[in-house]
């Protein structure tokens, strides 16, 4: 039985699970201990579509510089571990059909380019261009190119034939989510974590100080410090310690659906389709996301797409309103013609989604939390995977009292201490490098 532990990481979602292996593997803590109710990894983070990038267009560099981080220690795990997640650097597409869109991209990718995503070529034919490989992320190029006209139609015939400019970041790419915090478990509980299956009921506070943490079993662990590491359900954690965090939840719905047409190549990026677009007089906005995924079939498409950004209460399981299935499907078939046959088919697809669990302005939140021994990583929005080792490494390094990195501040709960700093989110928005 688990009476004590020098950590104690509260949540199995990927989050926690970056965070136990950075204290036990990375910062060798003795006795890490993980807990939480679910199997690891069975909430939220196996619900997103896996993808990963070094786009981030700003207001500065802090979020190109923190998740920079995370694809370097990504790509360094894969390289240790036969790459046994399948990370792949197919790369992020931003295709369009809009002249003013092309120029955009042309000016937000140059100023991405600055705070360090690497080089943008511009290409008008594919003598220049450098294909992306269906698997593996060695030897391929970082920045972005910018195809233009037939260059973009040539290199991804799949798209409309109206599409004049495609935009093709190249750090960036999928995995597989569960396989990765598997490893990090594995690796966690091989240098002396262990995970208990128990939910927590409360902690244990003396004179503003981490005593423990209390379970629904009845068991007691000791620890005189804790990582609230709870994805969505962090207000619950936060306010078992007297706190609140500036936290909201958006739920968003991922479509998988079978593409046993070939409507597109399975070697494709991740698309993102850059241009506004109207499905039954409905205006809807830019960003219909598509992705093929080797599931049960081998040729499913996952489908995502912001345009809805309601705040949510937390449940679970989360209810979809089942509309969005055709709407998915129709939003993909204006930038993938082909997809159009199975526009009424939506019913047999998987309509799943999780949440967005975000600050004001849509930063993590990573470091001390007013109570001395308590610790929070969390509010990881929609770039749960990508960020997910830097974020680990971070709250690591927190506890354990190592130096922290640059960006550090960016992410602590006492930025909001700063009036300067409140009145400048205001400016940013929640939506702030969200696709």
């Amino acid at each position: 039985m688990i009476t004590s532990a020098d950590v104690v990481v509260c949540g199995a979602g990927i989050a926690g699970v970056a965070a136990a292996y950075h204290l036990a593997v990375e910062q060798r803590v003795g006795r890490v201990v993980i807990v939480d109710e679910r199997e690891p990894l069975t909430l939220t983070s196996d619900k997103g579509t896996q993808g990963y990038r070094n786009w981030w267009p700003g207001p500065d560099d802090t979020m190109l510089r923190f998740v920079s981080r995370s694809i370097d220690l990504l790509e360094a795990t894969a390289r240790a571990h036969g790459n046994a997640f399948r990370m792949n650097r197919r790369g992020y597409l931003f295709a369009t059909a809009e002249p003013a869109e092309v120029e955009r991209l042309r000016t937000t990718a140059a100023q991405v380019s600055g705070f360090g995503m690497g080089a943008v070529r511009e290409h008008r034919d594919l003598e220049t261009y450098a294909p992306h490989l269906a698997e593996g992320f060695e030897d391929q190029p970082i920045g972005a190119d910018l195809l233009l006209g037939d260059a973009a139609r040539r290199a991804f015939p799949y798209l409309t034939p109206d599409m004049i400019g495609a935009l093709h970041v190249r750090r960036a790419g999928t995995m597989n989510a569960v396989m990765l915090g598997a490893l990090l478990l594995q690796r966690s509980v091989a240098a002396g974590a262990a995970f208990l299956e128990d939910r927590i009921t409360g902690f244990d506070i003396s004179h503003g100080t981490i005593r423990g943490v209390r379970l629904a079993s009845g068991v007691g662990v000791s620890t005189p410090r804790v990582v609230v590491a709870a994805g969505p359900l962090v207000h619950e954690m936060t306010q078992m310690l007297g706190l609140s965090v500036p936290v909201m939840h958006e739920l968003h719905a991922k479509l998988t659906v079978r593409d046993p047409r070939g409507a597109v190549q399975r070697d494709a990026p991740f698309v993102i389709w850059n241009d506004p677009v109207e499905i039954g007089g409905r205006p809807l906005p830019a960003g219909v996301h598509m992705r093929p995924v080797d599931l049960t079939h081998g040729d499913e498409l996952q489908l995502i797409w912001t345009f809805e950004t309601d705040l949510r209460q937390y449940e679970w399981p989360p209810r979809f309103d089942d509309r969005h299935r055709e709407i998915l499907l129709r939003g993909c078939a204006r930038m993938i013609p082909a997809m159009t046959p199975y526009i009424g088919s939506g019913t047999s697809g998987v309509l799943d989604g999780g949440y967005y669990c975000k600050t004001r302005e849509n930063r993590p939140l990573i470091g001390r939390l007013p109570i001395d021994g308590a610790f929070i990583c969390g509010a990881l929005s929609g770039i749960g995977l990508m960020s997910a080792h830097a974020a680990g490494e971070l709250v690591a390094l927190h506890v354990t009292g190592g130096p922290l990195p640059a960006y550090a501040p960016a992410f602590s709960p006492s930025r909001y201490d700063d009036a300067a700093y409140v009145s400048l989110i205001e400016q940013w928005g929640a939506r702030t490098g969200q696709l």
